[in-house]
């Protein structure tokens, strides 16, 4: 049936024939249009889809349901003339939604046209979506127009809530940098930068792109110092002279800064097209900022939007601090098109050029989703010894969770142990060290005391992640402590319910005290979603029961 659907789908995307295209009676009806476009959006052909979309549109302006298709399909394209057009089609039929606000400001903003960004700015506060966001957006109207101050303007997210003070705080960072108030900007980045990830590397960069045009390139240095890739790169940039990429100089910029964020956050709660919106819109505003494009790449990726994901990536210039960032999520997205041979050899061919412990890594995370174990040990292994020559020991026990984890799977296991008890050694607070090298030992039934000091010390310190919680449940099913067991099993399928271990283990737990129904229902469960490997031990036990021979590793 699949392989129908797509071949129903391959003859709808088809182009005419010739013949076909001359004949005005055999011009295609709206009707067949809009299917092949909703095959192409099917296909994840985005683009395509959305010229289809605009095309049936064109003959029927009236229907609003294909006006709304079309506005989101135009913005998943990237397409902006079509998504502002379309957008000012809903919103004259008061059926604009709230992020379709977002991008007349957008639109606004490009032309400079204040009056317009303060009149969308007010409708975005009084549709109230996305209230959280109206003091940054009236501090950068008020930065770029030269009318009012932005830092009173930046005051009202005090009564906004946490979600807005947070916000406020990072754009007034970024509106002093803007408006040549560069030390307190910079005194305010380093305030906001103190626990790292994503979010400071962004701060960072804009501060020291603020300060090499002052020509102070020690600062701007200074201020990008670290071991993350990007800020590497950025480095080099800096001290070969040549501008950074990065600055926030205007409200088109700042604002982008603002939607990139939100949409990074809202997508951690799966909401993809509004997600998808924002980055879009962000790399309207901003098309050269590297991190827009990164970020909208990675939400079409998880919509399985991968030739649009892999275009986005392409905007990513050569020299760009986030240059590598986006070869490293070329090769990923490769990997999900199901091109694993093809991104390990894109992989591998940026690893024997820079030869860098980051590009092993990610040779090793091909190999190992090729489930070329022996292959992957070596590349971390190769890493490793990079990363130790280079005296990089802060990620060391990552690095040996990675080679050991490769080599248990290859078979090795007394290597693999000697490399496992070494991360946890020196990493005794690492939940994912502690928890692999105690699963471990479930798996084979030694070391079973020891096996559950280590997963509760990693419980204690993650007592909310599924596997781990898996793991403990499963300790003390093979320990005895099966009522203990079962009411740790089912935590961790509340929390994940889809997740096929889990529930095979609950499902041998239940078959153990004789509940026999429950037992098949968690293995059928389990089925739903099992590798192939496993799925004959979990159906054999569907059909026959528990025992030994087919008890969960």
């Amino acid at each position: 049936m699949i392989a129908a659907g797509a071949a129903i789908a391959a003859a709808l995307l088809a182009p005419l024939p010739a013949a076909a295209a001359v004949s005005r009676d055999d011009t295609p009806s709206g009707y067949t249009r809009y299917v092949r476009a909703r095959a192409a959006d099917a296909a994840g052909r985005t683009e395509l889809a959305a010229r289809g979309y605009a095309a049936v549109l064109a003959e029927t302006p009236d229907d609003s349901v294909l006006a709304l298709r079309t506005y989101r399909q135009a913005i998943a394209a990237g397409d902006r003339p079509l998504a502002t057009r379309t957008a000012r089609m809903l919103d004259a039929r008061k059926l604009l939604p709230a992020d379709g606000r977002l991008l007349l400001l957008a639109d606004a903003l490009l032309a400079a046209d204040w009056k317009a960004a303060t009149l969308a700015t007010d409708r975005i506060e009084q549709e109230g979506v996305y209230g959280f966001a109206v003091p940054v957006l009236r501090g950068w109207i008020a930065q770029g127009s030269r009318k009012g101050d932005p830092f009173v303007a930046l005051d009202a997210a005090r009564s906004g809530g946490p979600i807005a003070m947070a916000y406020a705080a990072e754009h007034r960072a970024l509106i002093a940098l803007a408006t040549g108030r560069i030390d307190e900007g910079v005194a305010a980045v380093k305030a906001l930068s103190t626990g790292g990830g994503g979010r400071a590397v962004r701060l960072q960069l804009a501060a020291a792109s603020a300060l090499a045009k002052r020509g102070d390139r020690a600062g701007a240095l200074a201020m990008i110092a670290g071991n993350d890739g990007t800020l590497t790169a950025a480095r080099k940039i800096v001290t070969d002279g040549r501008p950074l990429p990065g600055g926030v100089d205007g409200p088109a910029e700042g604002i982008a800064a603002l939607l990139t964020r939100t949409a990074v956050d809202i997508n951690r709660e799966r909401v993809t097209p509004v997600s998808l919106t924002l980055a879009r819109l962000a790399t309207f505003l901003a098309p050269g900022n590297a991190e827009n494009w990164l970020v909208t790449s990675e939400i079409l990726s998880a919509g399985e939007q991968y030739e649009s994901a892999l275009a986005a990536l392409e905007q990513v210039k050569p020299g760009d601090p986030f240059e590598e960032a986006a070869r490293f999520s070329r090769v990923q997205l490769l990997v999900r098109r199901g091109e694993p041979e093809k991104a390990l050899g894109e992989a591998l061919a940026m690893a024997r050029a820079g030869n860098t412990a980051d590009d092993w890594v990610r040779v090793g995370q091909v190999q190992t989703e090729l489930e070329r174990h022996a292959e992957a040990a070596d590349s971390y292994g190769k890493a490793l010894a990079l990363a130790d020559k280079a005296g990089a020991t802060g990620d060391r026990w990552a690095l040996l969770l990675q080679r050991g984890s490769a080599l248990d799977r290859s078979g090795n296991w007394p290597a693999a142990r000697f490399l496992l008890e070494e991360a946890v050694r020196i990493a005794p607070d690492q939940a994912s060290a502690l928890n692999y090298l105690g699963y471990a030992q479930l798996e084979r039934r030694i070391n079973l005391p020891e096996a559950e000091k280590l997963i509760e010390r990693a419980s204690r310190l993650r007592p909310d992640d599924a596997a781990i919680t898996d793991s403990l449940g499963w300790t003390y099913y093979l320990r005895g402590d099966v009522p203990k067991a079962i009411a740790t099993l089912e935590a961790a399928v509340s929390s994940e319910p889809a997740e096929p271990t889990i529930n095979e283990h609950l499902g041998d737990a239940y078959w153990t005290i004789g509940r026999r129904l429950e037992a098949r229902y968690a293995w059928r469960a389990a089925l739903v979603f099992a590798e192939a490997k496993d799925a004959p031990r979990i159906r054999s036990k569907i059909d026959t029961g528990w025992s030994p021979a087919v008890a969960a590793p």
